[in-house]
């Protein structure tokens, strides 16, 4: 058998002997598309194993990740640091080959993947920061930004609807480095798709504006070639449909879903080594194989000239050099913390009611001015979610100058995008739409969380205080909901100094997405010392200290700490000394220091809860639901003040409740 079909073999061998090891995984997607990974990475993709972080490689995505052992197999063959015995070790506790890919630049993996559809949705948010960052630095002779984005993808990612949404988008967007292979083998876990996926998936990209090869044959290294050379020559973005067969080399399984999902069982191994001409053992590579995969002088080569070409760069563009670098290794303008500190002493000292929508508006007017890596948008909502700032230059098709971006009534889409464009790097995305919509973008809000991606969620009309758009419209259960969700911050605003006080501490977190819940209706502004306004940042603090020995205490977030500081005023006025604390941020104040939270809510105090929403989330801190004045049903339609009323969320309500609860 000659060695370039060994070079795809060995993808088959490695994968369905990991599978089979870890008794454990689907061997039928990477046995079906080793021909075209053998041909896309060693003939096609650019990168340089040695140097995995290197701005200009290639992005590739697998957003049918469940067939990760071809992207591990292909990691490995081509030198980044993934061993052998990673590869042995496949699926189990620890190791760097996780059932799914997780994301590990430094091992050659983007992204996370699974979730069929958002891999393709995170290779648009990719392709457009690729776009977008060769407008900003590339300049006549010197392209520092010019790499494509690769993406694998099967039915499963083609049924999922963000894949309608990430799709037209990068359609819109005419993002021609952008080149999707898809795996059409015409099976999924239940059986032949024809059953239950019978779309004219050509017509269908053809209709988004993408240029379609259709009819590739999968095992064909020459159509292969001819059709990413095709799809690399046009500006449109490209969807090679590659004809495949399931588990190829598999004798009694190939083309069935008895592959797609479970080893192939120590039988069939055995006759796939027989029918593949394979002699060695597993995980056992054949020297040859080894050598003409190995990429690393090659990547050397390619990456070196790079440098040279950015050495160039920096010495006649020297600022843009450094915004570059800044940019892409994440980090916030110089001097960042200390002008955001001024101007929330400044904005402090401006009391004005306002809606924390607008607020928020107020804070992106600044900001976007001082960090040109911040890179909005909003699902069609941006007149309501106030995402736009005053210099924000939107970005148009065949137009890539601007910092902000219309998503449609995509939020799914949208949020799974930023995920894209906040793995690229050079970029901190933020996007809007209304809270209650966060259930439509809610994985792909948890897949920021699951890959430490600092990208922020603008979510407003917080609560029943929307009015009468009514229940379809008013979020009860999102906040807690989200609040669930690990290494995810959500700030829930008070006024205008807690809104810029989340949009900074957002923007200084690099470890995980943060959201923004923000009202439409006008809040009043609070009166903090200038101590007090520094510990907004900690997300829970004193707002207003009792007078005399203390009764109980009075958490509140958002629209709802101006109701617990009237409450505080009546019980006062009958003689009880109440403390109110505002709680914008959960988790940042349960991350607190045990004797920090220990001063803001000493044990042995009653605490009471006013959040409209359920009470879940502040009855951990109560101890009980019956001390949260919230929500135990849906909204209705009607302005506001009148649904505050009907649904007992007012000062006076909270004042019968705490003094249910001290007696």
């Amino acid at each position: 058998m000659g060695l370039e079909n060994r070079l795809a073999n060995v993808i088959r061998v490695l994968a369905m002997d990991a599978v089979q090891t870890a008794n454990s995984g689907h061997p039928g997607m990477p046995m079906g598309m080793a021909d075209i990974a053998e041909v896309l990475w060693r003939e096609f993709v650019k990168h340089s194993p040695e140097s995995p972080r290197w701005p200009d490689r290639d992005r590739f995505v697998l957003s049918n990740g469940h067939g990760s052992m071809l992207l591990y197999a292909v990691l490995h063959l081509t030198g980044y640091p993934l061993s052998v015995e990673d590869l042995k070790q496949f699926r189990q506790l620890g190791s760097h080959t996780a059932g799914h890919p997780e994301v590990d630049p430094q091992r050659g993996i983007e992204t996370t993947t699974g979730p069929l559809g958002q891999g393709l949705a995170n290779a648009v948010g990719m392709a457009m920061a690729e776009r977008l960052l060769a407008e900003r630095f590339n300049q006549p002779g010197l392209d520092i930004v010019d790499h494509h984005t690769y993406v694998f993808l099967g039915d499963g990612c083609l049924m999922e609807g963000i894949s309608h949404e990430a799709a037209s988008l990068a359609g819109t967007w005419r993002l021609g480095k952008l080149i999707a292979l898809y795996d059409d083998n015409g099976i999924s876990i239940d059986g032949e798709v024809e059953g239950w996926f019978t779309d004219d998936t050509p017509k269908r990209f053809e209709a988004y504006g993408w240029q379609v090869i259709k009819n590739v044959d999968g095992h064909d290294r020459e159509a292969l070639k001819k059709a990413i050379r095709k799809a690399r020559n046009d500006p449109r973005p490209s969807l090679i449909c590659c004809k495949t067969i399931i588990g190829l080399g598999a004798p009694n399984k190939q083309g069935k879903e008895s592959c797609h999902g479970a080893p192939l069982g120590a039988a069939e191994v055995a006759s796939v080594r027989q029918a593949l001409g394979w002699s060695e053992p597993a995980f056992v590579i054949p020297e040859d194989v080894r050598v003409a995969w190995d990429a690393k002088a090659k990547g050397r080569r390619v990456e070196r000239k790079w440098q040279k070409l950015f050495k160039e760069y920096r010495k006649v563009y020297p600022e843009l050099a450094r915004e570059f670098e800044r940019r892409m290794a994440g980090e916030l303008v110089d001097g960042f913390e200390q002008w955001a500190a001024e101007l929330t002493q400044q904005m402090a000292a401006k009391p004005e009611a306002m809606a924390t929508r607008v607020a928020s508006q107020h804070a992106l007017n600044h900001l976007v001015t001082e960090l040109p890596e911040l890179l909005g948008g909003s699902a069609d909502l941006t007149g309501s979610n106030n995402t736009a700032a005053k210099t924000s230059q939107w970005v148009k098709p065949g137009s890539y100058a601007g910092n902000y971006l219309s998503y449609g009534v995509r939020e799914f889409g949208m949020t799974a995008i930023m995920n894209g464009l906040s793995l690229h790097g050079g970029f901190r995305p933020y996007g809007g739409t209304f809270l209650v919509f966060s259930d439509y973008a809610r994985n792909a809000i948890r897949m920021a969380a699951l890959m430490g991606q600092p990208v922020i969620n603008v979510l407003t009309h917080d609560s029943i205080g929307l009015g009468e758009d009514g229940p379809t419209h008013q979020p009860i259960e999102q906040v807690a909901s989200l609040r669930l969700i690990p290494n995810h911050e959500l700030w829930r605003p008070c006024d205008a100094s807690e809104t810029w006080v989340a949009w900074v501490a957002a923007l200084k977190r690099r470890s995980g997405p943060t959201s923004l819940i923000l009202s439409r209706q006008n809040l009043p502004a609070q009166h903090r010392s200038r101590e007090t306004l520094g510990l907004i940042e900690r997300g829970g603090y004193t707002l207003a200290v009792e007078s005399g020995a203390l009764a109980a205490i009075i958490l509140a977030t958002g629209s709802e700490v101006a109701i617990a500081m009237e409450a505080q005023r009546q019980l006062a006025a009958m003689g009880h000394a109440i403390r109110v604390v505002s709680l914008p941020c959960v988790e940042r104040f349960m991350a607190q220091p045990d004797s920090y939270r220990e001063q803001v809510l000493p044990a042995g105090v009653t605490v009471l809860g006013v959040e409209a929403g359920v009470r879940d989330s502040l009855a951990l801190l109560t101890g009980s639901p019956e001390r949260v004045l919230g929500m135990q049903s849906f909204g209705a339609s009607a302005p506001a003040p009148q649904l505050y009323q009907h649904f007992g969320i007012t000062a006076e309500h909270l004042v019968q409740l705490t003094l249910k609860h001290i007696g």
